[in-house]
Formats: structure tokens, C-alpha cells, sequence
């Protein structure tokens, strides 16, 4: 009798048990959730901020907020949106998560390469019928656009899981 009375306890205790972990488990990840929405709003307010960009020139060394060249566009649209990104690509492929092409995302860093040298950044669309698209001051001449992949020398980086 006495094994019964315990499991009987222990059946009773369960519920109370079940929801104290839950309750802990929720309000110790609820800040960390609370954080990852947040970024994830800032770097969808970063893609909107460039994407109105479309259109202005390409100019060597500015960042807007009329001229940008490809690291002026990713700096100044991340620093409008909330988020710290240094302004050359060297140090802003240094500043970010590295990732890889497989787990790029909207809003995402595009870093191209040649030799292991960073030349070019630009901003991760997204993908459509096959192809990556991205957003980006490409050159003199040419205003800031979206444009498909051209290469596969790149890296990739990302300021979610920071």
C-alpha cells in the first residue's frame, strides 16, 4: 500500500511540476524571442530603407543619403534601421555573422570576393525561379538597383543570431 499512496502523490504533484518548467521555460526565452523579433524588424526596415534607394547614383566613398557606393548603401540603410554596421565591406564582412548561401534570408549581407579580397556588398533579396537576387550600388554610372547573381565568389552574412 504504501508504493501506491507514493505514486499516488507523485501523479497528483506531476501537473504542478509540468507547469512550473513550462511557465520557467517561457519566461526564459520569451526575452530572447523578444530580441530575435525585434532584429528581424530591423533588418526588414534596413531592406525598405535601401530598396527606396533605387534609382539615386553611384558615387565612390558616399553614403548617402542621395550617393552611395555599394557600402555606403548597407551602412546607411542599417543605421537608419537601428542596427551598427561599420562603412567599408572589409570591415562590415568582419561585423556580421558569416553564413552560408544556403541559409541567406531577406536582408542578408552579400560579401563578393576575389582572391580572398572583399570588392563589392550588397543586400540579399531573396530567391525567385531558380535565380538570387539582390540590391546594390554596383558601379559609376549605373544607379543604386536589384540585379540577379552573377557569381558564385561570395560570402555570406547576416546580423540575425548575433
Amino acid at each position: 500500500m504504501p508504493a501506491v499512496a507514493a505514486w499516488r502523490r507523485i501523479a497528483a504533484a506531476f501537473p504542478v511540476l509540468l507547469v512550473t518548467a513550462l511557465t520557467l521555460t517561457m519566461l526564459t526565452a520569451a526575452p530572447a524571442d523578444a530580441h530575435r523579433t525585434k532584429r528581424a524588424t530591423k533588418i526588414h526596415h534596413a531592406v525598405q530603407i535601401a530598396v527606396n534607394q533605387k534609382g539615386d547614383p553611384y558615387t565612390y566613398g558616399y553614403a548617402g543619403p542621395h550617393r552611395f557606393d555599394c557600402s555606403g548603401l548597407l551602412m546607411f540603410s542599417f543605421r537608419r534601421a537601428g542596427l551598427s554596421l561599420p562603412r567599408t565591406t572589409d570591415a562590415q564582412y568582419a561585423a556580421v555573422r558569416h553564413i552560408p548561401h544556403s541559409k541567406m534570408r531577406r536582408g542578408d549581407l552579400m560579401f563578393f570576393h576575389s582572391g580572398g579580397n572583399i570588392y563589392h556588398a550588397a543586400i540579399f533579396l531573396g530567391r525567385n525561379n531558380g535565380r538570387v537576387w539582390l540590391l546594390h550600388a554596383s558601379r559609376s554610372g549605373t544607379p543604386v538597383k536589384r540585379d540577379p547573381l552573377w557569381t558564385s565568389s561570395w560570402y555570406g552574412g547576416t546580423f540575425r543570431h548575433r
